[in-house]
């Protein structure tokens, strides 16, 4: 079942939010903490894979290109309405942060990086779902730690994660038949290092030390796919 490993991804994030919300009396300076200690751990695993990059001009022009395009598509906007819009449908979070806020911090979290995609990447193609499960103990204890801070909208970013990795998968049930191996492998190094510069980005934010809108560097990705694209088939011109 190509889908186990991005369901237990799924499902942990529920758990974790519904055991953070059951742990919602844990001191403030404690959770103040944590989260520093959590950005801190999420700016040095974007650090590290920032750092993966072969042509690091390929992440540049990916980040600069996609912040260009993120900020005119508004999609920073986009979330937090959505965000919005789920609080308004749930009701109020009991002064436990907004619902929009945990819901796009929770969701830049854990669809960012090389971890989902990878792991649905394996899913799909080797039926191997250890790199999600490896993830989706990550992510679990993460949204714990969240919601005693931002709040039950954390749970929220379940539904993201799920389509994400979902649809991941089932495009790499069929990749290989029109995806070359060589051109995926430096396809997944680059977006590795591209994703590690916004998770770095999203460690700042959890800290407190900048508000950098995170969601709207997001089409770099795609942008890192592109010029990946370009590059390998100008190589096999040549």
């Amino acid at each position: 079942m190509f889908l186990l490993g991005t369901l237990v991804n799924g499902l942990l994030i529920v758990i974790g939010t519904l055991l953070g919300k059951l742990l919602n009396r844990i001191p403030e300076g404690m959770k103040i903490t944590v989260m520093y200690a959590i950005g801190l751990s999420v700016m040095v695993l974007g650090l590290q894979m920032g750092l993966k990059s072969e042509n690091f001009l390929i992440v540049i022009i990916s980040l600069v290109v996609g912040a260009v395009a993120g900020e005119a598509l508004k999609l920073e906007d986009k979330l937090n309405d959505l965000g919005l819009w789920l609080e308004q449908k749930v009701g109020s979070n009991n002064g436990k942060g907004s619902i929009s806020e945990g819901f796009v911090t929770a969701t830049l979290i854990f669809v960012i990086g090389a971890m989902a995609i990878i792991g649905a990447l394996d899913s799909g193609i080797r039926g191997d779902h250890a790199v999600l499960y490896t993830k989706s103990l990550i992510d679990g204890f993460t949204a714990l730690i969240l919601t005693t801070t931002l709040g039950i909208g954390v749970i929220f970013s379940a539904i993201p994660v799920v389509l994400y990795e979902g649809l991941i998968a089932l495009f790499a049930t069929q990749i290989d038949r029109f995806v070359p191996q060589a051109l995926m492998d430096q396809f997944i190094v680059e977006m590795t290092a591209t994703g590690g510069i916004m998770i770095f980005a999203i460690g700042l934010n959890l800290t407190g030390m900048v508000k950098i809108r995170v969601a709207n560097l997001l089409p770099g990705i795609v942008v890192t796919g592109l010029i990946v694209t370009v590059l390998y088939s100008y190589q096999q011109y040549l």
